[in-house]
């Protein structure tokens, strides 16, 4: 069997019916393989890096690894970044290269380059992935296919590279049916569980944090059991937002550096909090973690390594969520909880004394009220999507997620540029069912060739661009360190039209800049003979319009800007 023919049938055996690609001279025997041996849809996309983020939006709807394939040299090094986004992440995914053939390869010549395009991309992705191969024997494919779709998909998920010659890609093959090794489920011990279960019946103010964990190890359906049963509220990251749903009584809000600021009051002030799937990270605890650190933690995580690391004395629990929930379930079976009232209605005073809505004074179309209106005229939406920005906190403070709709954003890489390639992947994942990308004027110019690939595929994405004409999350740090000194943010940046490049697309597009014109424009993207096809809607937001609640850094997140000032410069 020809080793391209062999990959493409294991792909497709695992039951990946899409790849993501830009075509290259090394990977076109691996994409006359996928289309002249299985029903795969191969998907073109316009940049490497757009084909990595699909490849990622398509792993974090699908469940199964994402694919994304590139040819050698520039190809490859273009997929980094959406590697590296996997791997922050946790999204298991599959990257194919192609690599000049065996006898143009340098090894260990003292010379720079032996091939043309010849790049040494295993070790440039080593520290950005779970496993690298280079294949330079063509009887080692089979081992290493089977290999790599369990590293990427066991434990913490992540990122696999293989890296191909072409030579080997066009060998003959025995195929030998080399099975994939089974992943063993590891019980939490009873007495854990049994201390836990005392520690929440005797907590006067718990809380839950629900983090991206929650979806990487697809235990979404038993973290609610959980939720359901022990009756705590639940504050979430930014990649747990959409754990719970927005209208669940349970829910507290989101979290963090640019959190709900009842949200980060309630976080200060609890007295047990437990941990499900997030990194306690600078972004979610704030420089200053002294404040957490009074009270009871059960950090529940599947690496060890992020247990105790910021954060000290934490109770360690270390296991995939999938197998604590069973546990959980399993030794509390007979147990009851109650929920306590009084902690649940402080919560709600907190949250009518902070509405997120009254943080920002604007003059024009308010950014939170405009995510509240977004969520509530997009209920068919099976997806929401935020780039890097401004904008992605203004949606996670404000928007209405409901229970079975995805909220995909770049987390630990932060790469502007993400979500409008990540969308093309989440909505093929759900079958072309609508998707909603939220992107500012910054992010749009990153990946907007992905617009011709919208449009080839006739995807169902709704694109809401908010125009600043800046880069808003910049400007504010520049106004807040740098006497709004705006170098390359607002001076010597600019936006152009995107109404008119939509259009030039092909793809219907409107405009709106005043508060009164957002609700017509809402109904516009859904009516009816809108409601499968790809459309933008460009909102003006006024230029500095800043985000807040923000944390004062070098504070705890209970004190947030503006009311509270910043002790130091900020160091993320």
């Amino acid at each position: 069997m020809k080793v391209s023919d062999y990959i493409a049938d294991f792909l497709s055996k695992k039951g990946i019916k899409t790849v993501f690609e830009l075509s290259g001279g090394m990977i076109t025997h691996l994409l006359d393989s996928f289309k002249q041996t299985t029903d795969i849809h191969i998907v073109t996309m316009h940049h490497e890096q757009a084909a990595a983020f699909a490849a990622e939006g398509f792993s974090r709807v699908s469940g199964l690894p994402g694919v994304a394939l590139a040819t050698s040299g520039p190809g490859a090094t273009n997929l980094l970044t959406g590697i590296g986004s996997c791997y922050f992440d946790s999204v298991a995914a599959i990257f194919i290269t192609g690599q000049v053939n065996t006898h143009e390869l340098r090894n260990d010549r003292p010379i720079r380059q032996l091939g043309f395009q010849e790049t040494d991309i295993v070790s440039m992705v080593r520290p950005i992935t779970k496993a690298a191969y280079l294949i330079t024997d063509a009887s080692n494919i089979e081992s290493v296919f089977e290999e790599a779709f369990t590293i990427a998909t066991k434990g913490r998920p992540g990122p696999v590279l293989i890296d191909i010659p072409m030579n080997i890609q066009r060998e003959q093959i025995d195929v030998l049916g080399t099975q994939n090794t089974s992943q063993e489920s590891t019980a939490v011990g009873e007495v854990i569980i049994s201390e836990l279960v005392r520690d929440i019946r005797k907590a006067k103010a718990p809380l839950v944090l629900s983090g991206r964990g929650i979806k990487a190890s697809n235990s979404q359906d038993l973290f609610t059991n959980f939720v359901n049963k022990v009756k705590i509220p639940v504050i979430t990251s930014l990649l747990g937002l959409d754990t719970i749903s927005y209208d669940d009584p349970l829910r507290v809000g989101f979290i963090g550096s640019y959190g709900n600021r009842w949200a980060n009051i309630a976080f200060g002030e609890c007295d047990l909090l437990i941990v499900l799937g997030a990194r306690l990270d600078i972004r979610q605890t704030g420089a200053d973690t002294k404040f957490i650190e009074n009270r009871k933690i059960y950090h529940i995580d599947c690496e060890e390594g992020e247990i105790n690391n910021r954060v000290k004395g934490c109770e360690p629990i270390v296991s995939d969520l999938f197998d604590f929930f069973k546990s959980f379930a399993i030794y509390s079976e007979f147990q009851e909880f109650t929920i306590n009232d009084n902690w649940i209605k402080r919560i709600s005073e907190l949250r009518k004394q902070w509405p997120d809505i009254s943080e920002l004074s604007v003059k024009g179309i308010n950014p939170n009220v405009l995510m509240h209106q977004l969520s509530r005229s997009s209920k068919l939406a099976k997806a929401f999507l935020a780039d890097v920005g401004s904008h992605q906190m203004w949606a996670s403070q404000s928007l209405e997620l409901l229970s079975g709709q995805y909220f995909l954003t770049s987390g630990g890489m932060g790469a502007m540029g993400f979500s409008l390639p990540a969308a093309i992947g989440a909505c093929l994942a759900l079958e072309n069912a609508p998707v909603v990308v939220i992107i500012g004027d910054g992010c749009m110019q990153i990946n907007i060739q992905e617009l011709q690939t919208i449009v080839r595929n006739d995807l169902n994405i709704k694109i809401i661009v908010l125009n600043n004409k800046s880069l808003g999350m910049i400007t504010q740090f520049q106004e807040s360190y740098f006497e709004s000194r705006y170098q390359s943010t607002y001076w010597g940046y600019s936006a152009p039209d995107f109404e008119k490049i939509a259009q030039a697309y092909g793809i219907g597009a409107k405009t709106v800049s005043f508060e009164g014109e957002v609700e017509a424009a809402m109904q516009w993207l859904w009516k009816k003979e809108n409601k499968t096809k790809p459309l933008l809607l460009q909102v003006m937001i006024e230029p500095f319009t800043n985000t807040y609640p923000k944390i004062a850094f070098g504070k705890p997140i209970t004190e947030m800007e503006p009311f509270s000032k910043p002790i130091e410069m900020e160091g993320t």
